[in-house]
């Protein structure tokens, strides 16, 4: 499995929490676009035939780009690299950027999944972090998402928002699922060193739920959502049956994936090697690489070691409930997690933080809250 990930970097505004690589100024979009098509050409001849079984349209937010664009992106990605007729197709989309024609465009495209950022149902804590629309844009977006045709959406909910409850949170899992979503994207917030409302929590002038509370909004927020009938695929991913994000599953199983765009990465297996590589994150040195025919890659592409490999696969698999299958670590290695491994299963079992069943080895629940200090016992001495 493979996927292709397509970066739009330019948004309305800026939240108050984000430190992607994106900007409120839209001057140089048009330019940006013309630059991703010639990134298109000039990776399809330099990397090796692929099959593509998931595009994902993320950003900053790609539903800003005006009418026309995403589908003039999405018919030279098919023109430059081969995407399986049954690909699932992504959009990031923002509720007060979409209208009923953007929609129809992004169907008509071949686009069969949308991904909305909400992040809470509460207008109070929306304006709080600086999201651009309110609950209602959200609800006129989804609708007509629905008449447009789409029947696969998801969308994001945040918790441990400056004076959010644990009811506001609850309150804001129902209200999704009274709407019908199909999937929901629940995460902690990252106060993010840099940001305005870094500078606004340091320096008091807003505060934080208190870490207790944020566990508990993670904790009944997950056992509520597993009461709805959204199955938790992976820490922050609850889907109901059938819509679990592929493309995501695909990075979580540390598969190959070509990034297109600023900042974009890729990891994939070159002449038997797996490699990793990475997109300037400069704009203007982006638009001017591109321009000039050469790639616009930030250094040289990376072997990366197998050792190294080895542990990605269990860092990122270890993120879903169904863990890592060892049959397929097997085969992608040639060696049995337990025998690359013992001392660290065998001390996590112990702990109580993993379990090895039905050929896979996972994390327990108690393992995944507490999955960064489980994945130590992985790194060598």
């Amino acid at each position: 499995m493979a996927g292709l990930y397509l970066h739009i970097p330019y948004c309305k505004s800026k939240c108050r929490y984000c430190d992607f690589v994106s900007f409120a100024d839209c001057e140089s979009m048009g330019e940006y676009c013309a630059a991703l098509l010639k990134e298109m050409r000039l990776d399809a001849a330099a990397l090796p035939k692929q099959a593509y079984d998931t595009v994902f349209f993320g950003g900053g937010t790609p539903s800003i780009l005006p009418v026309g664009a995403v589908a003039m992106l999405t018919d030279a990605l098919r023109a430059s690299f081969e995407i399986m007729p049954d690909a699932e197709i992504t959009i990031e989309a923002n509720p007060g950027t979409l209208n009923e024609t953007k929609l129809r465009e992004y169907r008509a495209a071949g686009i069969n999944r949308l991904s909305m950022g909400l992040q809470s149902t509460n207008d109070a804590l929306l304006e709080t972090i600086g999201r651009i629309h309110r609950y209602a844009d959200f609800v006129q977006n989804y609708e007509c998402a629905r008449a447009a045709g789409f029947t696969n959406i998801s969308a994001d909910l945040m918790y441990g928002l400056p004076g959010q409850t644990v009811k506001d949170h609850l309150d804001a899992i129902e209200t999704l699922y009274r709407l019908g979503l199909n999937h929901i994207s629940a995460y902690s917030l990252i106060v993010e060193e840099g940001t305005p409302l870094y500078t606004d929590v340091t320096g008091g002038a807003e505060s934080l739920p208190a870490e207790d509370d944020v566990y508990l909004m993670h904790r009944r927020g997950m056992e509520f959502l597993e009461t709805l009938g959204y199955a938790r695929y992976e820490i922050s991913n609850y889907a109901k049956p059938g819509f679990a994000s592929r493309h995501n599953l695909n990075y979580w199983e540390n598969g190959m994936y070509l990034g297109l765009g600023l900042n974009s990465h890729s990891a994939m297996r070159i002449n038997g090697s797996w490699m990793r590589f990475a997109n300037t994150e400069r704009l203007s040195d982006y638009i001017m690489s591109c321009n000039q025919g050469i790639r616009p890659l930030a250094s040289e592409p990376e072997a990366i070691p197998r050792a190294e490999e080895m542990f990605e696969t269990v860092m990122l698999g270890l993120r879903k409930t169904e863990g890592i299958s060892e049959a397929a670590f097997r085969l992608r290695f040639g060696e049995e997690i337990e025998d690359v491994y013992p001392e660290a299963l065998k001390s996590l079992a112990t702990h109580g933080w993993l379990v090895r069943d039905n050929g896979a080895c996972r994390l327990t629940d108690e393992g995944l809250d507490f999955q960064n200090e489980a994945l130590l016992a992985f790194l060598p001495d």
